[in-house]
């Protein structure tokens, strides 16, 4: 099955590898630095132009892993995702 992160972005619920919340997250020093590494190797989709409120981390095949920046929030996208079920 697929989530729909915002705009015209679905992944694959099996490729989710998590979901968060952007403000509380990126306090510490750990996601920090995920997703400054991320963003260096250019593997950051920010999918919105609206206040982004949470990012969820992906499996990417063999080159790793993406994180999309999304306008939805990290309840409603767990939401969606344990509907799935």
């Amino acid at each position: 099955m697929y989530i729909h992160l915002g705009e015209q972005i679905t992944v694959h619920d099996h490729d989710v590898i998590g979901i968060f919340d952007l403000e509380n997250t990126t306090i510490g020093p750990d996601t920090r630095g995920l997703l400054n590494r991320l963003e260096q190797q250019k593997r950051v989709v920010n999918i919105t132009n609206e206040m982004p409120k949470s990012f969820v981390l992906c499996k990417d095949g063999k080159l790793g892993e993406i994180a999309y920046v999304s306008p939805i929030s990290a309840a409603t996208l767990r939401k969606r995702a344990v509907k799935l079920f």
